[in-house]
C-alpha cells in the first residue's frame, strides 16, 4: 500500500518509476562547509587588512574584495544543485504488463528549424529525404514532382519571402490511411508539415512562436496528450524513450502534477577529450540531477516531452483531468478529410491569430526572452507542477556539437544572454518564484542565469594580478602568513573536488583540463559581452535578436576538429582580441613574477600562480599566434591589436596603480 499526494490511496499497485538519491550527500555537505569557512576568512581578510597607503591601492583592494563575494556569492548558489542529488528510474516492464498499448497515449512530435542552411536536418535513416531538402535549397523552390503530389508545397513560389508568406500546413501523410506503410507493412504515423504565417510588420517571437504556432496546430490534427519536441539537428537513438517516458506521466501516484519530462542534450562528434567542452557530463550527471532532487526539471528547448494541459496556461490545482481522460484522448475520431484539416489548421497559425489572447504570457511559451525554454519551464513550475529530469544510461536523443570555437562561443553567449534577461526579467527565480517553488529550485535555476555577470570577477582576476605584479603590488598574503592558508584551501579544495566530480562522470583529465580552459574562455569573451549586450538592451539601445549557430563544416575544419585543433578561424574579432589581450598581459604578468622569484621576492606568489594558470589555460592560444599557420590560427591583425590594448593596460597601470 502507498499513499497518493492527494491522500488518494492506491492498494497493491507497484511504482511506475522510482526515485534514488546520491550517496555520500553528508561527506559533501561536511567538504562544502569548510570550503564556506575558506570563503568567510577570505572575505575577513580582506576587510580587516584594508591598504591605506595610497589610493590607487585601495582601489584595487575593492575590486578584489567584490570579485571575491560575487565568487562566494555565486558559489553558495551552485550548491543548491549538490546538496541533494536525485535519480529517476522508470520500470518499462511493469508499465507494459498493465497497460495494452493501445490504451497508452498519443505523442505529438515536434521537430523546428530556424535556417535549413545553417541547421540541416540530421536524418540518419532517410537519406532520400535529406537528398529531396538539400536538393531543393540548391534550387531555391520545391521540385515539380513534389509540388504535384503536395498540394501545399505548391503555395511555396519565387516570390514567396522567408520573412514573408502566408500559413502553409499540408498533412503529408495520414495516419489514417491503412494503405499508407512501411516496407515491412506496419502503418506510418501521421506527418505534417507547418510554416507559420510571417509578415514584415509582425512580430514572429522566434523558436518560441514557431513552438506555440505548433501547439495549435497539432490540437486540432492530432491532439495527443503527450508533446515532444526536438530540434532539427538531433535525431531519436533509443526505441525504448517513449515507453520509458509514458512511466512518469501514468505512474498513479506521482504521475498527475508532472508538467514535463526533460532529457540531456548528448552529441555524436565530441571528441575523445572534448577540447571544446560541449558535453559538460557534471552538468548532466550532477547539476541536473541536483535540481531534479527539489522535485523540478530545466526545460532546455529540445529532447523534452510536455502533457499538453500544463502549456495551456492551466495551474495544476485547477487541472481536474485524470489517467484516464489521457488515454481517452488519443480515442477521438475525426472524419474530416486531409483538405478540411489542412484548411481549419491553417487558420491556426497566422499572424493575427494571438492577437488580443494570452498566448506568449499565460499560454504556451513566453514571449520576449531569447531562452524561451528556461523562463517557459519556471512559469510552468510555478504553476504548480512537477517536471522530471531523466539522464538514461542509453541516449535517448543525439545532436551536433560545435566543431569551432567560433560556433561554441555565439551559442554560449546567446544562453547567457538570454538567460540573464530572464535575472533581470520579471521571471527572475527570486521574485517571479516566490512563494511558488522552493529556495532549492530558485537557487539552481540561477546557477545558469548567472553566467553573464560571472564574467566581471573573473575579468578581475585576470586583469588586476598580472597588473598589481607588474607594478609590484601585493593582493593577497605572502606564503609564511596563516592568512595564505584559506585562499591556498579554497583554490585546491574547489579543483581537486571538481577533478574528482568529472572522472566520476566517465570523464578524462585532459577533458577537464580542457572544460577549465573553456570555462575561461566563455566567461571572458562570450559571457562578458552577453553581459554588454543584455544592460544596452535593458536601457534601451538595442533589441532582443536570434542568433542561429551554423552546424555546416567543412573538410578542413572538421580534420582540426578530429585532431582535437582549436580552430580560431571566424572567431569574432571582438571576442578573440579580448581572448588574446589577456593571455599576453598574463605572460608578461608570470614573466615578472618568474623573475621576482629568481630575486627572492616571494611575497606575492599567489599572484604569479594566478598568472601561471591563466597562461597555462591558453596554450593553445599562443600557438595559433606564434606557431601555426593553418587557416584556424589567429591572424596578425588580432595579434597586433591585442599587443597594443596590453601594452596600453601596462602603461595605463604605472599612472593608475
Amino acid at each position: 500500500m502507498r499513499e497518493k499526494e492527494d491522500d488518494e490511496i492506491i492498494v497493491g499497485a507497484p511504482l511506475l518509476f522510482e526515485t534514488k538519491e546520491a550517496r555520500f550527500r553528508g561527506a559533501y555537505k561536511l567538504f562544502a562547509s569548510t570550503i564556506l569557512v575558506s570563503i568567510s576568512l577570505i572575505l575577513f581578510y580582506r576587510v580587516t587588512n584594508f591598504p591605506t597607503a595610497t589610493r590607487t591601492e585601495s582601489w584595487a583592494w575593492i575590486v578584489m574584495l567584490v570579485s571575491e563575494i560575487l565568487f562566494g556569492l555565486y558559489w553558495i548558489i551552485t550548491q543548491s544543485v549538490r546538496w541533494r542529488i536525485a535519480f529517476q528510474s522508470p520500470s518499462k516492464h511493469t508499465l507494459l504488463q498493465r497497460y495494452d498499448e493501445e490504451k497508452m497515449p498519443g505523442v505529438d512530435i515536434f521537430v523546428c528549424t530556424a535556417d535549413p542552411k545553417l541547421e540541416p536536418p540530421l536524418m540518419k535513416l532517410y537519406e532520400e529525404m535529406k537528398s529531396d531538402i538539400e536538393t531543393t535549397l540548391a534550387k531555391g523552390k520545391v521540385a515539380d514532382g513534389e509540388r504535384n503530389f503536395h498540394k501545399g508545397f505548391k503555395e511555396w513560389s519565387s516570390k514567396t519571402k522567408k520573412q514573408d508568406h502566408q500559413s502553409i500546413v499540408q498533412i503529408i501523410i495520414d495516419g489514417r490511411d491503412k494503405n499508407a506503410v512501411d516496407e515491412e507493412g506496419i502503418q506510418l504515423p501521421r506527418v505534417v508539415y507547418m510554416a507559420r504565417e510571417k509578415r514584415p510588420n509582425y512580430p514572429h517571437h522566434f523558436k518560441a512562436g514557431a513552438m506555440n504556432a505548433l501547439i495549435r496546430v497539432s490540437s486540432e490534427i492530432s491532439n495527443g496528450p503527450l508533446i515532444l519536441n526536438l530540434d532539427c539537428d538531433m535525431y531519436p537513438s533509443n526505441a525504448d524513450t517513449i515507453q520509458e517516458t509514458l512511466c512518469f506521466f501514468m505512474d498513479e501516484s506521482r504521475g498527475q502534477n508532472i508538467a514535463y519530462v526533460q532529457f540531456p542534450q548528448n552529441y555524436n562528434n565530441l571528441t575523445n577529450n572534448d577540447h571544446y567542452a560541449s558535453s559538460c557530463l557534471a552538468t548532466d550527471m550532477i547539476e541536473l540531477a541536483g535540481i531534479s532532487g527539489h522535485g523540478a526539471a530545466l526545460y532546455c528547448g529540445t529532447g523534452c516531452f510536455h502533457r499538453r494541459e500544463s502549456l495551456s496556461g492551466s495551474h495544476f490545482r485547477d487541472y481536474k483531468a485524470k489517467l484516464d481522460h489521457m488515454i481517452m484522448n488519443t480515442k477521438i475520431e475525426d472524419n474530416r478529410t486531409v483538405d478540411e484539416l489542412n484548411e481549419a489548421s491553417k487558420l491556426l497559425a497566422t499572424c493575427t491569430y494571438e492577437h488580443g489572447t494570452l498566448w506568449g504570457k499565460e499560454m504556451g511559451l513566453v514571449y520576449g526572452i531569447p531562452v524561451e525554454d528556461i523562463a517557459s519551464g519556471l512559469a510552468i513550475t510555478c504553476r504548480g507542477w512537477r517536471s522530471i529530469y531523466y539522464n538514461p544510461e542509453r541516449k535517448a536523443f543525439i545532436g551536433v556539437a560545435p566543431t569551432t570555437l567560433d560556433v561554441a562561443l555565439v551559442q554560449h553567449k546567446r544562453w547567457s544572454e538570454g538567460m540573464f534577461q530572464i535575472f533581470l526579467s520579471k521571471y527572475c527565480p527570486f521574485i517571479y518564484g516566490h512563494g511558488k517553488i522552493n529556495i532549492g529550485i530558485q537557487m539552481g535555476y540561477c546557477v545558469y542565469l548567472l553566467w553573464a555577470p560571472l564574467s566581471l570577477p573573473t575579468l578581475s582576476y585576470a586583469i588586476l594580478p598580472p597588473l598589481c605584479l607588474i607594478r609590484g603590488i601585493p593582493l593577497f598574503p605572502q606564503p609564511t602568513s596563516l592568512w595564505f592558508l584559506p585562499f591556498a584551501y579554497a583554490f585546491v579544495a574547489n579543483n581537486v573536488y571538481s577533478l574528482c566530480e568529472a572522472l566520476s562522470c566517465g570523464s578524462t583529465i585532459k577533458s577537464w583540463l580542457n572544460l577549465q580552459r573553456m570555462r575561461f574562455i566563455r566567461r571572458t569573451t562570450s559571457y562578458f559581452f552577453g553581459f554588454i549586450d543584455t544592460i544596452t538592451k535593458q536601457l534601451g539601445l538595442s533589441q532582443t535578436n536570434f542568433v542561429v549557430t551554423d552546424k555546416v563544416v567543412t573538410e578542413d575544419v572538421q580534420k582540426r576538429y578530429e585532431k582535437e585543433i582549436i580552430d580560431f578561424g571566424g572567431c569574432s574579432s571582438i571576442m578573440l582580441t579580448m581572448l588574446v589581450t589577456l593571455a599576453l598581459l598574463n605572460l608578461l604578468g608570470l614573466l615578472v613574477g618568474i623573475r621576482r622569484i629568481i630575486m627572492g621576492q616571494l611575497i606575492m606568489i599567489i599572484q604569479i600562480v594566478i598568472s601561471a594558470m591563466i597562461v597555462m589555460v591558453n596554450l593553445p592560444v599562443y600557438e595559433a599566434l606564434f606557431i601555426r599557420s593553418d587557416k584556424g590560427s589567429i591572424s596578425s591583425n588580432v595579434m597586433i591589436k591585442s599587443f597594443v590594448l596590453a601594452s596600453m593596460a601596462c602603461f595605463i597601470a604605472t599612472f593608475v596603480l
